[in-house]
């Protein structure tokens, strides 16, 4: 009976140690609500650069996708920075609502900050050598940039909190790797990405993390 005390209070331990160590307080209905507002930017980007109808799918989306005036791309970095914008906004707000319902610690602390900067500066990254493309009229890779530094910001600052936020770096990668390859539908990847992706592991997240809380 010693034995199994002993054994129970070590992983009680290192539940405690685990639980201190993460950053608890992301919202899997977050990670779902992103994924429907990229997936309506899709949209909105679709009949931005060509496509004027209420596209009923996608695929022969890349004979018509052309940023080819100024205003077009104007139009489509508002977009992107709106999108961005509203995503970390919804993040940030569950995250506070969530960590009151749970009486979890919602500070900005050093280990925060350092999540924060190990996501954001791929990130960064990222987005300034997509625009640097789209600026000198290469439109060709940057779907796949953009999937893939989202996706290494994801696995950069995934051991601060759940480890499935790594699989959907992985995801990202995957997907951003097969576009690099493909000659065509880049919005179609830019969906999969950043909307099918993040409703599928959203859900996954609730289901693994929030379910029974």
């Amino acid at each position: 009976m010693e034995e199994k005390e002993v054994k129970q209070t070590l992983d009680d331990i290192r539940e405690m140690m685990s639980k201190s160590s993460r950053f608890q307080a992301i919202s899997g209905w977050s990670i779902v609500i992103i994924g429907l507002l990229a997936g309506v930017a899709s949209w909105m980007a679709a009949a931005v650069i060509g496509v004027s109808d209420a596209l009923p799918c996608f695929e022969n989306l890349q004979r018509y996708a052309v940023l080819d005036t100024p205003s077009k791309i104007r139009i489509a970095a508002l977009i992107a920075i709106a999108l961005f914008a509203i995503c970390l906004l919804t993040m940030f707000v569950f995250a506070i609502a969530k960590s009151r319902r749970h009486h979890l610690r919602f500070v900005f602390d050093k280990r925060m900050m350092q999540m924060l900067l190990d996501f954001f500066i791929p990130l960064a990254a990222g987005g300034l050598l997509s625009m640097a493309l789209v600026m000198q009229g290469h439109y060709g890779l940057t779907s796949s940039i953009m999937l893939l530094f989202y996706g290494l910001a994801l696995v950069n600052c995934s051991h601060y909190t759940y480890p499935i936020l790594r699989y959907l770096g992985y995801a990202e990668l995957l997907i951003g790797i097969i576009d690099c390859f493909t000659m065509s539908h880049a919005l179609l990847f830019w969906f999969l990405g950043f909307s099918v992706m993040h409703v599928v592991f959203g859900i996954a997240y609730v289901l693994m993390f929030e379910r029974k809380k």
